[in-house]
C-alpha cells in the first residue's frame, strides 16, 4: 500500500503567526533598551530589529507545540538557524548583528544553546561544542550548513559565536496575548471588558501592519508608532469619549457572510421617501455599524443600557421636533411627491446635524446615522408623513404572507 503524503501546513502557519504575535512583545520588551529602535518581519529574518534603519538584532523563532523534547547540538533546527544566519550576513564581521534563537524548546543542559542564553553567555564553550557537534554529526538533513560551518575559518567562527546567543523556553503562542497585555498594564483603561476591547483594537492595528510588512508596503515598525497607537487607543476611553470597534471594512465582511437588509423596515422607510441604491447601501452600512457598535460597547462594559436609552430617547426627541414642524408646513392637498420631498428634506436634516452625542467627544457621523436608522427599524422614528401607517400595513402584510 503507498504511503500517504501529509500535506498539513498548519505546523507552517502556526510559526508564521508565533512569529507575527512574538514581535509585538519584543519591541514592548526591548523599547526602554532601544527607544528609537523599530521591528521587521521576513526582511533581514523571521524578526529583526533596526536602529537608524540598520539591523542590529535578528531574530529566529522556533515555535514546538507541545513538545517535551530539549535543543541539543546535532538538532535540525539549531543547524537551520546557523544556515539562515551564514546566508544573511557575513559570519566574520565582528560588526555584525546580533544572532538570536528564540525556542519554545528547552536547550538541554550541557549543549552549545545552553551556553548561548542570554542570562550566561559562554560563547568558548558553544564554539567547542558547535565544532564538535559538526564533525561528528552524520544527519543528512545538516551537513550542508555543518560542512560551511566548518569551513569557516577558526577566527571567523569565534567571532560568528560571539554574536550569537540563545532565548529558550519562551511563551507558547496561545501565551503571548496575555504577555502583550502585561506589558501595558499600566496603561489599560479599569475594567476588565474595556481592557479586551484596549487588546483587540490593538491586536487589529498590529495585524494591518504585519500585513503591510509581509507584502512590503512598509519595512518596519518603530517603538514610537507603537507608543503613539497605545496613547491614541487609550485616549478614547476618557470618560467622556469612546472607542470606534466596528469599521466598514466589517461590514463588507458581514456582507460576505450574507448580512442582507434589503426587507427591513428601516430601508423600506428610506424607500418611502425615494432613496436611491447607493444612498440605500450606505445606509444599511451604517445601520450595521452602529447596532454592532453599541453591541460591542455593551458586551465590554463600556456603556451600560441606560445610557443609551437615554441617547436614543433624546435622537428621538429632537426627531419628534422636526418631524412636527415638517407636517405642520405641508399643505393639506400635498400630492405624494410632495409627501415624499419633505420627508427626503427632513431625513437629510436629522442625519446630517450632529446634534446629540452618546458622548460630549464621541462624534462619529456613522453612530449618529446608524441609530436613526436602528430607530426607524422600529418605527420609533420615520421620515414619510404618513410612516406610521404604511408600518402597520407593513407589518399586517408580513403576517398574512
Amino acid at each position: 500500500m503507498p504511503s500517504q503524503v501529509s500535506h498539513d501546513a498548519s505546523a507552517s502557519a502556526l510559526g508564521y503567526l508565533y512569529q507575527a504575535k512574538w514581535a509585538p512583545l519584543e519591541l514592548l520588551r526591548g523599547s526602554f533598551e532601544r527607544p528609537d529602535g523599530a521591528i521587521s518581519l521576513e526582511l533581514h529574518d523571521d524578526v529583526a530589529w533596526e536602529v537608524a534603519d540598520r539591523p542590529v538584532d535578528l531574530l529566529q523563532t522556533k515555535l514546538h507545540q507541545r513538545s517535551t523534547r530539549t535543543l541539543g547540538d546535532r538538532d535540525d533546527d539549531l543547524w537551520r538557524t546557523i544556515r539562515s544566519w551564514m546566508d544573511t550576513h557575513d559570519p566574520g564581521d565582528a560588526e555584525g548583528p546580533w544572532l538570536t534563537l528564540v525556542t519554545t524548546q528547552q536547550a538541554r543542559e550541557g549543549s552549545a544553546a545552553a551556553a548561548l542564553r542570554s542570562t550566561s553567555r559562554d560563547p568558548a564553550a558553544a564554539l567547542r561544542r558547535l565544532e564538535s557537534a559538526a564533525s561528528d554529526s552524520k544527519s543528512k538533513d545538516t551537513a550542508e550548513a555543518r560542512a560551511r560551518f566548518l569551513a569557516l575559518s577558526a577566527g571567523e567562527r569565534a567571532t560568528f559565536i560571539q554574536r550569537m546567543r540563545v532565548i529558550d523556553g519562551t511563551l507558547g503562542i496561545d501565551d503571548l496575548d496575555s504577555a502583550v497585555r502585561k506589558q501595558l498594564l499600566f496603561t489599560l483603561p479599569s475594567g476588565e471588558g474595556a481592557q479586551t476591547a484596549f487588546m483587540q483594537q490593538l491586536w487589529a492595528w498590529w495585524y494591518d501592519q504585519v500585513v503591510e510588512m509581509l507584502q512590503k508596503r512598509r519595512t518596519s515598525v518603530s517603538v514610537g508608532s507603537v507608543h503613539r497607537r497605545v496613547e491614541q487607543i487609550r485616549d478614547d476611553y476618557a470618560a467622556d469619549r469612546l472607542p470606534t470597534l466596528v469599521e466598514r471594512s466589517d461590514w463588507k465582511a458581514a456582507q460576505r457572510r450574507g448580512t442582507v437588509y434589503d426587507d427591513r423596515c428601516f430601508v423600506h422607510q428610506l424607500r418611502w421617501v425615494n432613496l436611491g441604491r447607493p444612498e440605500l447601501e450606505k445606509a444599511m452600512m451604517d445601520y450595521y455599524r452602529a447596532y454592532t457598535q453599541a453591541v460591542a460597547w455593551a458586551t465590554n462594559d463600556l456603556i451600560g443600557l441606560d445610557e443609551l436609552g437615554k441617547y436614543q430617547a433624546d435622537l428621538i426627541d429632537e426627531w419628534e421636533r422636526l418631524f412636527a414642524r415638517m407636517v405642520r408646513r405641508l399643505p393639506a392637498d400635498a400630492g405624494e411627491q410632495e409627501r415624499q420631498d419633505a420627508g427626503e428634506e427632513l431625513l437629510w436634516q436629522v442625519l446630517d446635524s450632529v446634534t446629540v452625542r452618546i458622548r460630549d467627544q464621541y462624534d462619529q457621523v456613522f453612530f449618529h446615522r446608524g441609530q436613526h436608522h436602528c430607530l426607524a427599524d422600529e418605527a420609533r422614528v420615520g421620515w414619510h408623513p404618513e410612516f406610521v401607517q404604511r408600518v402597520q400595513e407593513l407589518t399586517v402584510g408580513s403576517v398574512r404572507a
